[in-house]
């Protein structure tokens, strides 16, 4: 991890208003008050104050950030007060009496991200470079989204110069161990006791030079070019999920390895069916009579094969019946049909269907009212 120059100059618990000692719960609690407090939208102008709390919570809000912090701020302390290399007895500063300078160093090593005694070997690995992560939609059938699908996307984006073949350097040369830092990419600045890193300014901070750089791509190792990306979906998948695809985005550079390619999903509506995790629902209408007397009805299944679904007497508008197996296929268990039975009540009667009607509402005319009892209503 790299420490900055700030963990020495300022106090991050009293930035955010804690003692030292103070709970993950409490610095968090601080944290979000004074978030909310000098946030700039709701603050303007206090942008420096709000970066400043941010900067302070994501050191003393990480507890391995906030370990490191404490032992840096503990031995700048003793270490400038004191002779943190006396080897015990007088003149060593306080703590330090049993610490030897090894262990000082191999504390410096861990902190800063140097090897201390041990020392670095990957001078020659140290200018590979992540490629950039991209972005791609992909339209899909509703049918295909719930079934899943192995397809194709279409993408723009960095690939292996064709000329260099990613080296950057124009053919028949090589990239070069930049002699500044030794392949390292960061040059340390030494303040004291303490060692201060920073990236080579003579490399750009890759740990390579290129004396001369590849005519087609300037020394980058990368072009852009279209390309087709062979994608899998997996079953279920919902509208707007994101599908990674790792190590299929941007090239990256000094044998870097490549970025993930992040496939985000867009599902057309079906005009029947809808999704609800592994669940299919489907909304099925029944005429008042059906849901009465009770019935059997057809309901149709992605699949294309209709399964009969028992309507029982007295079924309420809204009713929700599950068939188990025709939701989303799985590996496992596969998700759930839920039909929902609502009642549809006609608006325009033949004189047949106004007659049987009318019987029924003379056979069960005090039936509204009973009903209506529950919430107190009086008769007219």
């Amino acid at each position: 991890m790299a420490v900055q120059r700030e963990w020495l100059e300022k106090d991050y618990y009293k930035v955010l208003g804690v003692q030292k000692s103070a709970s993950d719960k409490d610095v968090a609690r601080a944290y979000r008050k004074l978030a909310k407090q000098y946030h700039p939208d709701a603050n303007p102008g206090s942008e420096e104050r709000f970066k400043e709390v941010s900067a302070a919570y994501e050191v003393i809000g990480d507890q391995a950030k906030r370990k490191e912090y404490d032992e840096v701020r503990t031995m700048s302390e003793h270490g400038f007060a004191g002779n943190p290399f006396a080897g015990g007895g007088q003149g060593a500063g306080a703590g330090f009496s049993n610490f030897r300078v090894d262990d000082l160093g191999d504390l410096l090593g861990n902190i800063f991200g140097r090897g201390g005694r041990r020392g670095r070997s990957d001078a020659a690995t140290a200018g590979a470079q992540k490629g950039q992560d991209i972005e791609a939609e992909l339209h899909l059938s509703f049918a295909d989204a719930v079934k899943g699908a192995t397809t194709t996307v279409h993408v723009t984006s960095e690939v292996p110069c064709s000329t260099c073949g990613g080296s950057g350097a124009a053919p028949g040369s090589a990239p070069t161990v930049c002699q500044v830092c030794g392949g390292r990419g960061v040059v340390n600045e030494n303040q004291g006791m303490f060692s201060f890193s920073h990236p080579c300014v003579a490399c750009g901070g890759t740990g390579m030079r290129i004396e001369v750089p590849c005519p087609t791509c300037a020394g980058h190792g990368t072009e852009k070019r279209a390309r087709q990306v062979k994608v899998r979906i997996p079953a279920g998948v919902e509208n707007g999920q994101k599908i990674r695809v790792p190590n299929r985005g941007g090239a990256g550079r000094f044998g870097g390895p490549a970025g993930d390619l992040y496939v985000v999903v867009r599902t057309a509506p079906h005009p029947v069916f809808s999704q609800k995790g592994k669940d299919l629902t489907i909304k099925v209408p029944v005429t008042f009579a059906e849901a009465a007397l009770g019935t059997t009805v057809s309901v149709p299944t992605l699949n294309g094969k209709p399964v009969t679904v028992k309507v029982p007497a007295g079924t309420r508008s809204g009713k929700v019946f599950r068939v188990a197996g025709q939701g989303v296929p799985g590996a496992g268990k596969s998700g759930d049909l839920l039909v929902t039975f609502e009642v549809e009540i006609p608006t325009k009667l033949s004189a047949d269907e106004k007659r049987a009607v009318e019987a029924l509402a003379k056979a069960s005319a005090t039936e509204g009212q009973k009903l209506r009892e529950r919430l107190g209503a009086e008769a007219p």
